[in-house]
């Protein structure tokens, strides 16, 4: 499904000089609309340009970021919901960014940060807050339907070989986002401790890469469940083509139906998708599937303060997603009685993850344009490079969280398990 229709979102007609015939004139009106949108947003250091090539603030003329508005009633809109029509309107070709998208994007992220309306205060009810879904499990199904099966071709344009769509690990910062990646899912299993043998049930496995991967490396039999379809799909041709069908058993369902008990639980990447209001749902399901002895493994997209997505980013990109804070996960684990074994932060390792696929998503960009228009290419690179920025002002964190039950003595010493095998960096 593409939630990104060029009839909802009209691409003005651009004169040779970037600015839309339809911008009319400047009015005093107009340049105070401009510092009236700056203000809400925490005065940022950027320029807005308006349709007739006026720049304002002009003090700021030489700003090393930008925005272009190309007709008035984008201005409008801007100042009366910036965090929704700024993405819609750009999308739509009514935006344009001067000085680099990402380094815009950090630039507004740090005046919001500021702003007192945008300020981030903890709000108990953020999850609720702009969303179109929650997740009820129909409701999740149409969220994943959304975001995920849109067609693997187009993800494959931009991933990694394994196709995997979360943060990797960046042993060197010049590593490639192969090797990063390989590098995550290592680290994945050495912080569960997988010995062969033993039994793994994943919880939103996206295309698979991480339950071949343990299976694979460790020798461990993994059940792993996701409601996309065209994932499930992809995942048991490749386990096939593999030889790994009697290692790994990929099932269409929801996190909410696992059966059965394992020596680890593991989610990588799902947490996001669930929200708040089911996270005792999802502790209860951890605390009937894992033994005794069992440990788990939560990998997720956090926040340091309770805080709503934004509208656009819920509406567009990922509805009913929700990145929690570290005191929100904790009502997946108290209920239960679960310990906390490790709590690690991978914030700028996500920044690094993102960067690539935006370089790999713009390497493709005509390929893309073969399967979707031009809103959902403009709407795609608003997304990654937003990502980009998010992680790397620290708006956005990227949680491993790794647990077990209370009486679970068979703990290492030390985090000599953690350390990379010798001669890697």
């Amino acid at each position: 499904m593409n939630i990104f229709k060029t009839s909802s979102f009209a691409v003005p007609s651009h004169r040779t000089d970037g600015r839309t015939k339809s911008g009319g004139r400047v009015y005093g009106t107009d340049r105070w609309l401009v510092h009236s949108f700056l203000h809400a947003i925490g005065d940022p250091v950027m320029r807005v340009v308006l349709w007739d090539g006026k720049s304002i603030p002009e003090t700021t003329s030489s700003s090393a970021v930008g925005m272009v508005v190309n007709d008035r009633a984008t201005l409008v809109r801007l100042l009366t919901n910036p965090l929704l029509h700024f993405g819609d309107d750009y999308s739509a070709g009514r935006i344009e960014i001067e000085g680099g998208l990402v380094r815009f994007m950090e630039t507004a992220y740090r005046a919001l940060a500021k702003a007192p309306k945008y300020r981030r205060i903890s709000d108990p009810a953020a999850y609720r807050r702009n969303q179109p879904n929650l997740n009820s499990l129909p409701e999740s199904r149409q969220n994943i339907h959304c975001h995920y099966d849109i067609g693997n071709d187009f993800y494959k344009l931009w991933l990694d070989a394994e196709m995997l769509y979360t943060c990797a690990y960046f042993p060197d910062p010049a590593a490639s986002l192969e090797d990063a990646q390989i590098a995550k899912m290592d680290l994945v299993c050495r912080k569960l401790r997988l010995q062969p043998g033993q039994s793994v049930v994943e919880a939103g496995c996206g295309w698979g890469g991480l339950a071949r991967y343990m299976a694979r490396q460790y020798g461990v039999n993994v059940k792993a469940y996701n409601i996309s379809h065209e994932q499930i799909v992809y995942a048991r041709q490749r386990a096939r083509a593999e030889g790994l069908e009697g290692m790994v058993e990929y099932i269409e369902d929801d996190y909410r139906n696992i059966t059965g008990t394992y020596d680890a639980f593991v989610s990588v990447g799902m947490l996001e998708h669930v929200g708040p209001d089911h996270y005792q749902e999802l502790g209860r399901v951890i605390d009937r599937s894992l033994t005794e002895q069992g440990v788990g493994l939560i990998h997720t997209i956090g926040q340091n303060c309770a805080a709503p997505m934004s509208p656009w980013f819920l509406q567009r990109i990922f509805p009913g997603s929700y990145p929690p804070t570290i005191r929100e996960m904790m009502t997946i684990f108290e209920p239960w009685g679960f310990t906390v074994l490790d709590v690690e932060n991978l914030r700028l390792h996500y920044a690094k993850t993102c960067e690539h696929w935006l370089e790999r998503f713009e390497q493709n960009k005509n390929r893309v344009r073969e399967m979707f228009d031009e809103v959902f290419i403009r709407a795609w690179r608003l997304y990654l490079s937003g990502c980009v920025a998010n992680f790397r002002t620290g708006t956005l964190q990227l949680f491993q969280v790794v647990f077990s039950r209370p009486g679970n003595n068979q703990l290492p010493w030390t985090r000599a398990h953690l350390a990379l095998p010798s001669g890697e960096s």
